[in-house]
């Protein structure tokens, strides 16, 4: 009788594993902790946080993904298809994010471009002017771009709001304070007042000026934070991001860019084509600074035109030591025919907004007669766009999951005990 009641528990036993292997397949999935969006191009998601870990699903840039756990900085996501995975905080945009940058998208839509700008090796495209930034496209060699204008950021890495905001912290259950109980024996008295300082203590208290005051210890000086020139650029589809500056080469044609003198090639534009035989040549305008970190994009400016005398590129106009701000436009201008004349006529020609000594900053127009560029007036220049480089604050932050349930420990309890015993 006593081993067939042991053999009834152990069938229960058995029958009670039976059903929770066929149930383990119906799990509810774990509780979003709140959304995100994949920032990179290719994104990869893994089955553990260490990158030697198996790939378990391969998302693309702007996949949208449930936050389900955190661990530190890294977050394991579930992606639309039900696949769950480890990635990095650093590879996730929340949806303010994803706002803002179809806002940029849209800005760099109007923008004028300042010249089209190639690479000699992959780079990739950023979110905002930070490395840290995910890069969510990239530029392959010979891929030319469009650079619209550019920004100069310190080399730090940004603070960027939590995806998951952690949970707070429960108060403390202190006691409740006990009764003060009587003293056993009474308190002292207090002791007397001291006396009072002597008279004429202040001029007691005087000491002789000293022959000279003591060296005073040299202030440290505080190292300038590196920064990194940023362009913002814009691709044939229309994507608009971020590019480090350095490693973009505008695309003027090099027997005009041999004459840079080593500045950089801050924007460059066709000012009409010249005919000389067979050869179809450009007349150009560039924008030019020295190297260095400046509040200004460029500091000098030059037209070339093509000598049909010479054969070759010669200068028609040049401009140094100025403070010059983007964007340089090239249109249209209206030339006086003469000092008192209220007539004018169009020309091809070009303005710039440059800083004058009034401290104000005037758009200048110059009027481009075949050969000959002339100055043709100015006016106060209009604000540039204000663009997105900050991180947003997120728009919503959802709260992590409540502690598990004692079933739902139970239940995670016992399929870990199955996973053991019977290796499933």
């Amino acid at each position: 009788m006593y081993g067939s009641s042991i053999t009834k528990v152990n069938a229960v036993f058995a029958l009670l594993l039976l059903w929770f292997a066929g149930c383990r397949t119906n799990h509810a999935p774990a509780k979003s902790l709140g959304e995100a969006f994949v920032g990179p191009a290719v994104l990869k998601l893994r089955s553990d946080i260490p990158l030697e870990s198996p790939v378990v699903a391969t998302l693309k840039h702007g996949d949208r993904v449930e936050i389900i756990q955190k661990r530190r900085r890294f977050l394991r996501v579930r992606a639309a298809n039900g696949a769950e995975g480890w990635t990095h905080e650093r590879q996730l945009l929340a949806a303010s994010d994803m706002t803002a940058l179809e806002q940029l998208f849209q800005q760099a839509a109007h923008m004028p471009a300042q010249g089209a700008a190639t690479v000699y090796d992959a780079l990739n495209i950023h979110t905002r002017p930070s490395s840290h930034a995910p890069s969510f496209l990239q530029i392959h060699e010979g891929q030319k771009v469009d650079v619209l204008t550019h920004a100069v950021m310190p080399r730090t890495e940004e603070s960027r709001p939590p995806l998951v905001r952690p949970t707070p912290k429960q108060p403390r259950k202190t006691a409740a304070k006990k009764e003060e109980k009587a003293p056993r024996y009474p308190p002292l008295r207090s002791p007397p007042e001291p006396p009072g300082p002597p008279a004429g203590w202040l001029e007691l208290s005087k000491t002789a000026a000293p022959d000279a005051a003591p060296p005073q210890e040299p202030k440290k000086e505080e190292k300038p934070v590196p920064t990194d020139d940023w362009s913002l650029v814009r691709t044939p589809n229309g994507e608009a991001g971020w590019a480090l500056t350095r490693r973009l080469v505008m695309a003027i044609p090099d027997e005009v860019a041999q004459y840079a003198e080593g500045r950089r090639i801050v924007s460059y534009f066709s000012l009409g084509e010249v005919q000389d035989g067979n050869l179809k040549k450009h007349n150009w305008l560039w924008t030019t600074i020295s190297d260095g970190t400046h509040p200004y994009d460029f500091d000098s400016f030059r037209v070339f035109i093509w000598s049909i005398r010479r054969h070759r590129f010669e200068t028609a106009y040049i401009e140094r030591r100025i403070e010059g701000y983007a964007p340089v436009i090239v249109k249209p201008v209206q030339l006086p025919n003469g000092k008192n004349s209220a007539d004018s006529t169009t020309y091809p020609g070009f303005s710039l907004c440059v800083e004058g000594a009034d401290g104000h900053r005037y758009r200048k127009e110059y009027a481009f007669l075949t050969n000959i560029v002339r100055f043709a007036g100015q006016q106060p220049c209009e604000p540039p766009p204000a663009l997105q480089i900050d991180a947003p604050p997120p728009a919503a932050v959802t709260t992590r999951a409540e502690k598990p349930s004692l079933y739902q420990r139970f239940r995670r309890r016992l399929r870990a005990m199955e996973r053991k015993w019977f290796g499933r």
